[in-house]
């Protein structure tokens, strides 16, 4: 999307979400802008949800705006620009217009509309948030935001030591094999540094100590250090370890200024802090997190050589409950921890099949509606967003709030990931090199051990059931007789008035 696009989508956006004086914070991660904002009852998510650039929205810890991987980086600079300038969403030629929903032919007069399930839809988000306002779901979702701004540099290095490895193993060109490598594996090699940085910003303290404390587990120098009767290796702990200390360090920084005089802060806080924190990380963090570390690796790589098909099926058939409860947050850490220490998580192309499962049923409804034109029109706009891993619009707006077919879904996406599973137990297991993209997106991010063909073969097998088993499913059990009654009623037709014969007629 070009910049004008993106700055005409961002000041469009700009005023639906209460102005600039509203917002308190911009980010984004693949798909998604995240808005902090200061009043959410100032959003008009009528007219955002009519946007054609916004594919859904999501009321969370923070106020998302679904964009698309294509999108979302060019509007948020663009509205990063906006914001910086006083929020100026008026052109030269006067305030940007507010977009108007996409038209379709009229509903029936008896059938529920798309409008109707997206309200449906945002009572069951509304619910699912205020269940989900628990100390451990909250303390979850501040976890992930701690790993969300580093996606973006994630898939990249990724793609690069996907290329890289592509050349190795074709003989060609060695140069540039070590070339891309050292590329790849730069952030890779500091990702404890950034992991610190962003957890000490997250829970409030200062993110450069956090930063410094968490570099002490990456420091070569650390294979010098005895702890536990046993030589330290650098890196040992990885993402967990440096998130531990990096908590520590927010503590200690806390505590210390509570305590010192304002006019020695600026020495001894920062002191105690990095001294204290990274001793701390030296003599128990790293070895501990190394334990956890390790054990998640082996538990993962047992899951699938043990129980493939079993555990395939568990987690692509309940990843979309667990992302309603909340509770798939905490998987980013265990993506993270596994590509750190096996270059590929085996766990993701399993998840991801839920939303093959999602884009079959969406299918299936679209067939079994021919009669709802508003509902075929909603889904229409969201299968090529789910096709790529997009699901947010296809689950609030279609599947959850018709009950029957978000079940369905997960049928689709518990066979999807029972193929999956099972190719790996048979020794064709598939990783991702990045965490972030679903769907097809996920294709360039492949990785397993016969190549990326094979890898992709058994990627897109387990894609290609889950659109199956979901549509199936879907279509024959995913609505009852009176299902079908109130939502693919026929349109009445139409009653003209009596004419009355003109004279010299028959």
């Amino acid at each position: 999307m070009s910049d004008e696009k993106n700055r005409a989508v961002a000041e469009a956006i700009l005023p639906l979400v209460g102005g600039a004086a509203n917002i308190r914070s911009v980010a984004h991660c693949m798909t998604r802008l995240r808005l902090g904002l200061a009043d959410r009852s100032l959003v008009d998510r009528a007219a955002l949800a009519a946007l054609p650039a916004v594919l859904g929205t999501v009321d969370d810890d923070t106020y998302q705006i679904v964009l698309g991987p294509a999108a979302v980086a060019g509007v948020t600079a663009q509205l990063l620009r906006l914001l910086d300038a006083g929020g100026g969403a008026e052109t030269a030629d006067g305030p940007v217009p507010t977009a108007s929903a996409p038209t379709a032919s009229a509903p029936t007069a008896s059938a529920p509309t798309a409008e109707d399930l997206a309200g449906r839809g945002e009572r069951i988000r509304a619910q699912a948030r205020v269940r989900n306002a628990t100390p451990v779901k909250r303390a979850l979702r501040r976890i992930a935001n701690v790993f969300v701004p580093l996606i973006p540099a994630l898939i990249g290095c990724g793609i690069v030591a996907a290329l890289a490895g592509a050349l190795a193993n074709l003989g060609w060109a060695p140069a540039l094999v070590a070339a891309l490598t050292a590329v790849s594996s730069g952030f890779m090699s500091l990702l404890a540094v950034f992991v610190g940085y962003n957890t000490a910003k997250e829970f409030g303290g200062t993110p450069v100590l956090g930063g410094a404390v968490a570099g002490v587990i990456v420091y070569a120098g650390v294979a010098k250090v005895e702890a536990f009767g046993q030589h330290l290796t650098p890196g040992q702990g990885g993402v967990v370890g440096a998130l531990l200390a990096a908590l520590l360090a927010v503590q200690l920084e806390r505590w210390t200024r509570r305590i010192v005089p304002a006019s020695l802060d600026v020495l001894v806080t920062p002191t105690v802090t990095v001294l204290f924190g990274g001793l701390a990380a030296l003599y128990g963090l790293m070895y501990v997190a190394g334990e956890v570390s390790t054990g998640i690796g082996h538990a993962a790589t047992w899951l699938l050589a043990h129980g493939g098909l079993l555990a395939g099926m568990v987690l692509g058939g309940l990843f979309l409950p667990l992302v309603m409860l909340g509770l798939h947050q905490a998987l980013i850490p265990i993506h993270t921890t596994l590509i750190q220490q096996q270059g590929s998580t085996v766990l993701l192309p399993i998840l991801a099949m839920a939303g093959a499962g999602q884009v079959g049923c969406a299918a299936a409804v679209y067939l079994r509606l021919r009669h709802n034109a508003s509902i075929r029109a909603t889904i229409r706009s969201a299968l090529p967003a789910g096709l790529l891993g997009i699901g947010e619009p296809l689950v609030y707006g279609v599947t959850l709030p018709l009950g029957r077919p978000f079940v369905t879904a997960c049928v689709g996406g518990a066979a999807g990931g029972a193929f999956v599973g099972v190719a790996g137990q048979l020794g064709s297991a598939v990783g991702a090199t990045a965490v972030g993209p679903s769907g097809w997106a996920l294709f360039p991010l492949l990785a397993g051990p016969h190549g990326l063909a094979a890898s992709a073969a058994v990627y897109g097998g387990g894609l290609l059931t889950g659109y199956v088993v979901g549509f199936l499913a879907t279509y024959f059990f995913g609505f009852t007789r009176a299902m079908l009654a109130e939502y693919d009623a026929p349109a009445p037709s139409p009653v003209l008035p009596a004419v009355e014969p003109v004279a010299g007629t028959e």
